[in-house]
């Protein structure tokens, strides 16, 4: 199985980044060294100017499984809102939509 995690971010700007040209994992030995495609590319994007978005879809090979954000990527997320789209995907096209808010439940951000 591949380890990339491939993903789409909708900006409310209306602007899409799309990894892995703008975000992809980058492994290390030490796992806690490695950097998200997740983190990566919402990085690209507050690196370009832009802070509010829309959804964001994750994808890889994983077919047993939604392929869903580390926890690490979950509370990075929740920095940028609570009430934006995740979808979790299947390579057969299939997805769940969850808010940032369902996958961090009982969260602080940076207005806490």
């Amino acid at each position: 199985m591949v380890n990339a995690v491939f993903l789409v971010q909708l900006l409310k700007s209306r602007i899409i980044f799309l990894a892995p040209s703008t975000g992809c994992n980058v492994e290390n030995a030490c796992t806690a060294l490695g950097i998200c495609a997740e983190k990566t590319a919402i990085s690209k994007a507050v690196s370009e100017g832009h802070r509010d978005f829309k959804a964001i879809a994750v994808a890889s090979d994983m077919v047993e499984s939604y392929i869903s954000p580390c926890g690490g990527c979950r509370q990075f997320m929740r920095e940028f809102g609570l009430e934006w789209d995740i979808y979790l995907s299947k390579p057969d096209g299939t997805f769940m939509k969850m808010t940032v808010e369902e996958l961090l439940p009982e969260s602080f951000g940076a207005d806490d």
